[in-house]
C-alpha cells in the first residue's frame, strides 16, 4: 500500500458528491473508458455503484477519496464464476500507488469470494500505466479488438481483454 493510500473501504452513497468529480474527469479524458462524455452524475452513479453481488469500494489518502474500483460477476449465470472489475484514480493522485493498491483488494475479494478468475473486457491498449500495472499482478492480454476504441487523440485504438487465474 502506498504511503499515502490509508484505507479502502466499501463505497457508499454519501461518496458520491467526492467521486464524482474523479469518474467526470477521467471520462472527459478520453483515452481510457468508453462512457459517454455526457452522462450526468445520477447516471454515472448507476454505472459505478455497484449493486451485489458486486461492490464498489474507494482508496481514501489523508481522509480524502483519491480512487475507486467496482467489482463483480463478468457475466450473469453461467459466466458468474469469473470475475470482471474497473477502476478510477483520481489524475491528482497518479503514480502514488492507489491503483496497485485497488487491483490487489480486487483480486482478494474476488479470490475470498470464490471467483475462478478475473477478466477485464476492455482496456485500452494505449493506456500503457495500466496495461503494464495489470501484467505486473498477473494478467495476460489474451486479445485484442483492433479500433474498438474511439481515443480522444490517437482515434481508433484497440482494447486488450486481460484475464488471470485465481487459485
Amino acid at each position: 500500500m502506498s504511503e499515502r493510500t490509508r484505507e479502502i473501504r466499501p463505497a457508499r452513497a454519501e461518496d458520491w458528491p467526492s467521486l464524482w468529480p474523479i469518474f467526470d474527469a477521467i471520462v472527459q479524458q478520453g483515452d481510457s473508458y468508453a462512457y459517454p462524455s455526457d452522462l450526468t452524475s445520477e447516471q454515472a452513479e448507476a454505472l459505478w455503484l455497484e449493486p451485489p453481488p458486486g461492490a464498489t469500494v474507494v482508496a481514501l489518502a489523508d481522509g480524502q477519496i483519491v480512487g475507486t474500483a467496482k467489482m463483480g460477476p463478468n457475466r450473469p449465470g453461467r459466466g458468474s464464476h469469473i470475475a470482471t472489475a474497473s477502476f478510477m484514480v483520481d489524475p491528482a493522485a497518479r503514480r502514488l500507488g492507489v491503483g496497485r493498491t485497488l487491483g490487489h483488494h480486487v483480486i482478494d475479494w474476488a479470490t475470498e469470494q470464490g471467483y475462478h478468475g478475473i477478466q477485464f473486457n476492455a482496456v485500452v491498449e494505449t493506456n500503457t500505466s495500466a496495461v503494464a500495472l495489470w501484467q505486473d499482478l498477473g494478467f495476460e492480454i489474451i486479445g485484442t479488438v483492433p479500433g474498438a476504441f474511439e481515443h480522444a487523440t490517437n482515434g481508433y485504438v484497440g482494447l486488450h481483454v486481460m484475464y488471470r487465474s485465481l487459485p
